[in-house]
């Protein structure tokens, strides 16, 4: 599934991100927590080169515990702070400002030295879209000032959000590249809901999902769609979530579109349990688990 979805408020996205940077003291990268590599635009590090950084594992309600603290280890060990949160319950946010002022440790004592004026930390917020930007600047700053949505590119302009006299947040557009030349990237973020459903095949999504899950989740299908045990490949798992969901045509066919369909909307809302769809083992592996493969495997 080649995806290819690059609004025209992307491109001017980056640009005054770069323009901006010079003004920033912290950059804040959101990812999903579920998918923290797939989730990661890949020019950020381009972008943001130089500034202290720390990367916020949105979404951690519904990404594998387990998963998400090999994913910390895996970001340790590039020197780069994460912290995994909730940015709709708030859980983890409240060690956000603290954290912040730690990274820009250096700038305040150097303006301080200088004898200039304290003034707030500011802090860029970068992600791709729907990964939970607005949500997070709405808690920090304890009113609705970001726009929210459940569909990818809510935000189109950027705006700066004070929270208090120690932190300035500056929201940017969420940035997306033009296409995803990795495959299992591109299924990832469409699983995630990351990506428009118009522009998704829900079969070709679902049947990633599911082989996924068949390795590493098999107990949560077992037992989120009543089945005796597992089936043997991925067909006969979404003719049975077909089945039970009575997503039936005339003669008894299964509707394997709305079945997919139905299959995505409960994982994205955590009806099958904490999940994560990727983790750092499976960007080392030269078969990934839920590799694209003829649908007759």
């Amino acid at each position: 599934m080649t995806i290819q979805w690059f609004p025209g408020h992307m491109a001017k996205a980056r640009r005054q991100v770069t323009e901006k940077l010079k003004q920033i003291d912290v950059v804040i990268e959101l990812l999903d927590a579920r998918l923290p590599l797939s989730s990661r635009n890949p020019m950020i590090d381009e972008i943001v080169s130089g500034k202290p950084r720390l990367i916020l594992l949105n979404k951690a309600d519904l990404a594998d515990p387990a998963v998400t603290e090999e994913w910390m280890q895996y970001f340790r060990e590039q020197g780069i702070r994460t912290l995994p949160i909730d940015a709709l319950s708030g859980k983890g946010v409240n060690k956000l400002p603290t954290m912040c002022q730690e990274l820009a440790a250096d700038m305040l004592n150097k303006r301080a030295e200088r004898g200039m004026q304290a003034r707030a930390i500011r802090i860029m917020i970068l992600g791709i879209p729907n990964v939970g930007k607005s949500s997070l600047i709405n808690r920090l700053a304890k009113r609705s000032v970001a726009q929210t949505g459940d569909r990818p590119a809510v935000t189109k302009a950027q705006q700066w959000v004070k929270m208090g006299d120690t932190l300035e947040l500056l929201d940017t557009p969420g940035i997306l590249w033009p296409k995803f030349e990795d495959q299992m990237v591109g299924l990832r973020l469409a699983a995630s809901g990351a990506i428009k459903d118009e522009l998704i095949d829900f079969t070709e999504v679902a049947l990633f999902v599911i082989r996924y899950m068949m390795h590493y989740y098999p107990e949560r299908l077992v037992e989120r769609f009543k089945l005796k045990e597992l089936p043997e490949d991925r067909i006969r798992m979404l003719e049975e979530i077909g089945k039970k969901r009575g997503c039936l045509v005339s003669g008894g066919e299964i509707d394997y579109d709305k079945a997919a369909e139905i299959f995505l909307r409960e994982l994205r809302s955590g009806k099958l349990g904490t999940i994560s769809l990727e983790r750092p083992a499976d960007w080392e592996m030269e078969e990934p688990i839920g590799k694209p493969t003829p649908l007759a495997e």
